[in-house]
């Protein structure tokens, strides 16, 4: 039974496939992380097979407590109900197994729904990880309009006065924005190419040069929450939910960010977005407090490193991210985030 760390650093390694043709004559020597690949979708697909005859018929994995052998699950509505299915249909492209691949349409019928889930920003994580998957590997009827009633309703909670998509729902004197809504982007880039519609592409650009003026430190790192005021768009506090302290920079946040803002490029082409993913990633690896290994503590200024906890999770989010990046640099830096992504996923 796969943990959410083990399932994005199996994305993570369907990327490195991809891309390593980038460097493929450097990859192919590395014999031990080639080896990885194929153990990895071997292993992923077996824990995911097990996986199936645990799950009750309607609900989705959450977490899995190898200790007392206990899985907890969620609704669909939880923001990771999308990463099963679509690493379902991840394997399934590399294993041709068809019961991935039925298994992984089954929990999209159950995900259908949330196409019409207004009350989060998290859509996609949750449509666009899963039912985006399914349109490139196993297209159906349907698949396409799905796609699109989310990135209506992920737009609903766009406010021009504040030039943001709202992430949490709090009071009405809050407007609240965290750093993971970098990620729901990808989205609403493709609902424009779908549709022809720019509004969601208009959308898309507010929400990330807002956040770049107001989610980020003079050294590139970032804050987890962003506290706006409703009528005028002004910051009324910048704070953490997740993170050590509101000052700290919480790991998985600065992968959110590194990984929007490559995104960002790749959508759009345009360079500021290249330059701000450059700089996040040289805060991220010139970090003294990153480890030999490039797997980060939960957050790099918590009180007690090294002997924090690290964070699987976000070390996956910033190899994928890396991955893409390496695309879009120059040589120098090119092969610097290609090896630190390598490095990542020998972990």
């Amino acid at each position: 039974m796969p943990s959410f760390s083990k399932r994005l650093k199996l994305l993570c390694l369907v990327s490195l496939v991809t891309i390593s043709a980038v460097y493929g004559q450097d990859f192919k020597k590395d014999k031990k992380l080639v080896n990885t690949l194929s153990d990895q979708f071997n292993a992923g697909s077996e824990q995911y097979k097990y996986q199936m005859k645990r799950l009750p018929v309607n609900r989705f994995p959450k977490t899995y407590f190898e200790k007392n052998d206990s899985l907890e699950t969620s609704g669909s509505g939880w923001w990771c109900s999308g990463f099963t299915p679509g690493t379902l249909l991840y394997l399934y492209k590399e294993t041709k197994d068809a019961s991935l691949q039925t298994e992984a349409e089954r929990l999209l019928g159950w995900l259908s729904k949330e196409q019409y889930n207004k009350t989060t920003h998290d859509l996609g994580f949750m449509m666009y990880c899963s039912f985006g998957n399914a349109l490139d590997i196993a297209p159906k009827a349907g698949y396409r309009e799905i796609l699109i009633n989310s990135a209506k309703s992920l737009a609903s909670r766009f406010d021009p006065k504040v030039g943001c998509i709202k992430s949490w729902d709090s009071k009405k004197s809050d407007f609240l924005v965290i750093i993971d809504n970098m990620m729901n982007l990808e989205l609403l880039f493709w609902a424009t190419k779908a549709t022809g519609d720019s509004t969601y592409y208009k959308i898309a650009i507010s929400h990330a040069n807002t956040t770049m003026k107001n989610h980020f430190r003079s050294d590139y790192s970032s804050y987890h929450v962003v506290n706006y005021k409703p009528e005028t768009g002004e910051v009324q506090k910048k704070k953490t939910a997740q993170g050590y302290s509101d000052e700290s920079a919480w790991a998985r946040g600065q992968g959110w960010g590194l990984y929007g803002y490559t995104v960002m490029y790749r959508e759009t082409k345009d360079k500021k977005y290249l330059d701000m993913a450059n700089h996040i990633a040289a805060f991220i690896l010139d970090h003294p407090n990153l480890p030999k290994d490039k797997i980060p503590y939960w957050d790099f200024n918590a009180p007690n490193i090294p002997n924090a906890l690290r964070d699987a999770s976000a070390g996956a989010v910033m190899a994928s991210a890396l991955l893409e990046l390496c695309k879009y640099t120059d040589e120098q830096q090119s092969k610097k985030y290609f090896n630190a992504a390598q490095d990542m996923l020998k972990c």
